[in-house]
């Protein structure tokens, strides 16, 4: 197959980049609206009782789902209840109320409650609901949020609530990706400038990067059609697209100039290239596939939408990289090293004098088992911190600290005593009619819940208990908790921290024990994150078995070994011990959260661990194949073990390390958000790049196969035919030979080992 696209893309390479653009031109014009298609949930499962109980909430008490907050403050020395401003103040909530799709408007000065008042006398609550879907709700709040916010008379109003903290999320992230990409193609370039040693050549993997990002635009506005999809998914599309089709295109373009330096026309070269290095870029973009799509294995929508465009985006920019640029060279042919910025050697070290990377490799393979235990101890320790990993949810302390919406939520914290942060709906369903019979069940389990440690009281439609005793009569309000089949009783959490708190979790576990044998659902923000933590628990062996099975195979068709597969999984998994670590240590715990401008809020969004590791652990394998599948090329050359890892290391070490920086350069600009969990994303997995190309693949990697020798391509003799069937090897070269004995000289120099000296 690569030698039929390598020959067609050589003869017709006109025709690839004329419908490459016709592709991007159609691709821009689809992904224009993207942005205002994509939603900031997604982290509860669909299918939990917390959802369920969510559901009917919103059908059938939207009254008692407000999501949208005007916190209203008047002027100095007034009161809240002076008769000028209440009036104002009415006449803004009865304003709202006459609004088409606000529901359940409830103010202080229509029911005089003082929880929405401020201990001060000078602020007020007008909560609400705007119906609809996320599209809906959002649509509406843009079009609300300018005529109430701001000065309404002697009145000041700040807008807050679950949804103007989801929209100012998502307005946020997109300014930052809009910023990060002005930041990142830049230094990019300047770095691949560096690299080649030329602008035109330090170009066409931007190219690449660029062509992948807008197709993986398109493709997920169709996406956005049939399924939600996550605002992150932006921010993964630009940081995989530029690092993933940047990191192929490297290793092309730099398989291109070998070429052309052994002595091949620029056509040869092309197709040589396509051949050879081609199988490398495919291999890659199945592994780093396979580790993303183990999060369609998750049911929350925002692990699953970030899966399709991971595995988009990996399988855009192969194939970008298998088309557009072989084009590309195969016009430029010699001159893709025009516009030098400084001349390029040629030829790196001899096998007597391997240069600085082959020094390294030659140290480390003769301190072999003291660089193993040493570097698998500091990656250890530097993992230790994630053992204290506390999961939780995203607030509005996500939002920087001058955000309008964080200032106004942080006011109803602070300045709002009575307003309860800890109610957690129950429901209970009923025959729809309010007989004694069902008034009785509903006091007997609001009784019993209300003696529960950690509950104040509990409110239901038979009135209001404290300590297993009613204390007030149902009021007229009360009547409104029985409807549509439901019995909704709030229970109300002694505890005043946020709703979502560990201690708000565990209510949740002590509610659900005590009311399931009654019927009872419990639903609620606390009981939404105990949900998707089990949601994520469930998935996670299906999900690891499918990275690990999906690694072992493909390793083993690379190879033909059995052993490279289980040390490629478990170096994966050490290379991303530093970032694990970092990600409790700082986000959690708050350590540089001033440097990094973020609030440490004592917890991590649950379902970040797990993205943050399928993209980490798919970079790895990105590197370990480029890396692996040049030993085994020079291995099937000589049948030499050491002399192959010195030559393979030679080879790809400074293309790893080269892409390594890019990448990090593309994660770190994502980094730079104002979103806390953007920032963690991106600062995470730089930090695992770096660490996985410059100590796992230079130190860790090289001491190990030294350590195993020969042993490292053991395979039994059925897996050794099958692999002769069906294996995938990088060079054209005949098939492996036995091993030879090991050789104190280098290996043989061949044209495939010369490189530019950057490289």
């Amino acid at each position: 197959m690569l030698r039929f696209l390598g020959a067609h893309v050589v003869r017709r390479p006109w025709l690839f980049l004329v419908a490459a653009l016709v592709l991007v031109l159609d691709a821009i014009l689809l992904g224009a609206d993207l942005p205002d298609r994509l939603g900031n949930g997604g982290t509860t499962d669909p299918g939990s009782e917390s959802a369920r109980v969510q559901r009917v909430l919103e059908a059938h008490y939207p009254e008692q789902q407000p999501n949208l907050v005007l916190l209203v403050s008047v002027p100095e020395g007034g009161q809240v209840d002076d008769r000028a401003l209440a009036a104002q103040g009415a006449r803004l909530a009865e304003r709202l109320a006459f609004e088409k799709p606000v529901v359940g408007v409830v103010s202080y000065w229509q029911t005089g409650l003082a929880e929405l008042r401020s201990h001060d006398g000078r602020q007020a609550v007008i909560a609400a609901r705007i119906v609809g879907d996320e599209d809906r709700a959002r649509s509406a709040l843009e079009e609300l949020a300018p005529r109430f916010r701001g000065g309404q008379g002697e009145l000041t109003v700040r807008i807050t609530g679950p949804l103007a903290v989801r929209e100012e999320i998502q307005s946020t992230v997109a300014e930052d990706l809009a910023r990060s990409e002005l930041i990142a193609l830049p230094l990019t370039l300047i770095v691949l400038v560096q690299v080649f040693g030329g602008v035109l050549a330090a170009a066409l993997p931007v190219l690449v990067g660029l062509v992948t990002v807008l197709a993986t635009g398109a493709v997920l506005r169709i996406v956005t059609g049939f399924t939600e999809v996550s605002v992150f998914a932006q921010n993964l599309t630009t940081a995989l697209g530029l690092g993933l089709a940047i990191d192929y295109a490297l290793l092309i373009v730099r398989r291109f100039r070998e070429e052309l330096d052994a002595g091949a026309a620029p056509g040869d070269a092309v197709a040589r290239t396509v051949r050879t290095a081609g199988r490398t870029v495919l291999f890659s973009a199945l592994t780093v596939a396979v580790a993303l799509s183990a999060m369609l294995v998750f049911p929350l929508y925002f692990l699953r939408s970030l899966a399709y465009a991971g595995i988009t985006v990996v399988l855009v920019s192969a194939l970008a990289s298998l088309t557009v640029l072989p084009a590309v060279l195969a016009l430029l042919g010699r001159r893709v090293d025009a516009l030098t910025v400084r001349r390029r050697r040629r030829r790196a070290g001899t096998a007597a004098e391997p240069g600085p990377g082959g020094r390294v490799t030659r140290l480390v393979m003769r301190r072999a088992p003291l660089v193993t235990v040493a570097v698998t101890g500091v990656l250890l320790v530097l993992g230790l911190p994630f053992l204290n990993a506390r999961f939780g949810t995203a607030d509005h302390r996500q939002l920087p600290a001058s955000s309008q919406s964080r200032a106004a939520q942080e006011s109803l914290r602070a300045d709002f005593d009575d307003l309860p942060e800890g109610s957690v709906p129950v429901l209970l369903r009923d025959g729809g009619a309010a007989t004694a019979q069902e008034s009785e069940r509903t006091g007997r389990i609001a009784g019993k819940l209300s003696a529960l440690a950690g509950v104040t009281r509990v409110e239901s439609s038979a009135g209001t208990y404290r300590d297993g005793r009613r204390t007030e009569v149902p009021s007229p309000a009360d009547s409104g908790r029985r409807t549509a089949g439901y019995d909704l009783l709030t229970v109300v959490a002694e505890d005043d921290t946020a709703a979502t708190s560990a201690a708000h979790q565990d209510l949740v576990r002590v509610l659900r024990a005590a009311a399931g044998p009654d019927g009872a659902s419990v639903g609620g923000p606390a009981a939404e994150v105990v949900d998707s933590k089990a949601a994520i628990g469930r998935g996670l062996v299906p999900a690891l078995a499918l990275i690990l099975l999906g690694t072992l195979v493909l390793v083993f068709l690379l190879t033909g070994s059995v052993v490279l597969p289980v040390l490629t999984v478990v170096l994966n998994g050490l290379s991303l011990t530093a970032m694990f670590g970092a990600v409790v240590r700082v986000f959690q715990e708050g350590a540089l959260s001033g440097p990094l401008g973020f609030t440490a809020t004592g917890d991590v969004e649950a379902t970040l661990p797990v993205l943050m590791f399928c993209v980490a652990f798919g970079l790895s394998m990105d590197y370990g194949v480029f890396l692996v599948a040049r030993i085994k090329e020079h291995y099937d050359r000589g049948g030499d073990h050491r002399a192959s890892v010195l030559a393979g290391m030679r080879s790809t070490g400074g293309l790893i390390t080269a892409a390594a920086v890019v990448l990090s350069v593309v994660f770190v600009s994502i980094g730079l958000s104002r979103i806390t969990n953007t920032k963690m994303l991106g600062l995470g997995v730089a930090l695992a790049v770096l660490v996985d190309a410059l100590v796992v693949r230079t130190l860790l990697v090289p001491a190990v196969l030294a350590l195993l020798g020969p042993r490292t391509w053991w395979a039994p003799a059925p897996l050794r035919r099958l692999h002769r069937r069906l294996g995938l090897r990088e060079g054209a070269g005949p098939e492996p030979q036995p091993p030879a004995p090991p050789t104190p000289a280098g290996p043989e120099r061949t044209p495939h080992d010369r490189e530019p000296a950057a490289l």
